[in-house]
């Protein structure tokens, strides 16, 4: 299948299976019908050309499939007959339901992992091959979710129209940014990023905020994702290994990305109510602003993770906000808090708690204590690249005085 095509298909995806929705009810079947037609639509259109109104013929293939499927159901004869009379070729209507699908496949009765594949097949338009192969794990793996996920919502009642409710809106964001996280660091693996994930959720996000420009919580996310994809290019060498954001190139970075993201989280905070991603937007924004890692702002980074921490305390936060203590006050304080923290359940076995101890006990000067945490980081990653570079931080220690 072509670029061309296939990117067309992933852009129709969401607006075909919300007119279905929206006409006929019924997300699971409707999807089914919406990927069959996809496919088909994928196999004829390199061939035949693609028709001049691409989004209706996928309409009438995906609603014909949808016939077919309750033609096969005598039990459903006369659900058949009344949605043949509805079938036509006109006009597709013009409303986006884009956000309607979002809201869906963020319903409440899913867990994050099966909102995130069901996001990634109904709204991404990936194929559940290519959401297996982002989030590495098996594709029958990720055919049961997006199978028990459709279920589920069927199940608890889920219906298509919820797009102004405000109380999925958190859930949507979090399902992006979820995505997008896991496509910049990928959490498993040999490699350390995966582009199609990250590509995805910002233009998912983008999407979002042309429905909804005036949310600075959108507007936030989609400045935090410019911001922070914007190094993307400089996180690793030719061979994969990570390079930390103090030794980056940056002049490989995405100044026109930087730029946007900046002004977009600029404009939201001074236009709403600061939110988690407005501040974690405006953190990556100091950052990113810095020419050179000396000339980073450490003292507004740990203003704005003090009041990160008020709105949305989280494991990662607390270790983020210590680090950034360290560059403001120095290890020692930063150790002591570490110790304080360290017996949270949340953090308790997870590999960057002893990342971070290695990193200010490194810089207090103890190297022997930096090596042995550095390992024992390196032991509880998943992620190859990570692992790579803390076995390599430890054998850098081992050339200091202890």
């Amino acid at each position: 299948m072509s670029g061309r095509v296939e990117d067309l298909l992933r852009e129709l995806a969401p607006q075909v299976l919300g007119v279905l929705v929206r006409r006929h009810g019924g997300f699971d079947a409707c999807e089914d019908a919406v990927q069959e037609a996809l496919i088909a639509a994928a196999l004829g259109w390199p061939v035949d050309g693609v028709p001049a109104n691409p989004t209706g013929w996928l309409v009438t293939a995906a609603q014909r499939r949808l016939i077919d499927t309750w033609r096969s159901d005598s039990a459903r004869r006369r659900r058949e007959d009344a949605v043949s009379a509805s079938v036509g070729d006109g006009p597709v209507p013009d409303e986006d339901d884009t956000l309607a699908l979002l809201t869906l496949c963020c319903h409440p009765a899913l867990n994050p992992p099966s909102q995130v594949a069901l996001t990634l097949r109904a709204v991404g338009g990936l194929t559940t091959a290519e959401i297996a192969r982002g989030l590495l794990v098996p594709e029958a793996t990720v055919a049961q979710r997006i199978s028990r996920a459709k279920a589920r919502i069927r199940a608890a009642g889920g219906r298509f129209g919820d797009a102004d409710d405000e109380t999925r809106l958190p859930a949507v964001l979090q399902t992006l940014y979820l995505v997008f996280n896991e496509g910049y660091t990928a959490s498993s693996g040999d490699a350390l990023q995966r582009v199609e994930l990250t590509r995805e959720a910002l233009r998912l996000t983008r999407i979002l905020h042309g429905l909804r420009p005036a949310d600075g919580e959108v507007t936030g996310l989609l400045a935090l994702m410019l911001l922070t994809d914007a190094r993307r290019a400089a996180r690793t060498r030719q061979d994969g290994a990570l390079v930390p954001l103090d030794e980056q190139d940056r002049g490989l970075w995405d100044a026109a990305a930087i730029a946007e993201g900046v002004a977009l989280v600029t404009g939201s905070l001074a236009t709403s109510a600061p939110g988690p991603y407005q501040i974690q937007a405006a953190i990556a924004a100091v950052h990113d602003e810095a020419a050179r890692p000396q000339d980073t702002d450490w003292r507004q980074i740990l203003g704005l993770y003090e009041a990160l921490a008020v709105l949305a305390p989280g494991p990662m936060v607390t270790l983020n906000r210590i680090v950034a203590v360290a560059m403001v006050r120095g290890p020692a304080e930063a150790l002591e808090q570490l110790d304080a923290v360290a017996t949270d359940p949340a953090l308790v076995g997870h590999h960057r708690v002893d990342a971070v101890r290695a990193h200010l006990l490194d810089r207090a000067g103890d190297a022997d204590g930096a090596r042995e945490h550095y390992r024992r980081a390196a032991a509880r990653t998943l992620s190859a690249p990570e692992q790579r570079y803390l076995l390599d931080r430890a054998a850098g220690t081992s050339t200091r005085p202890g």
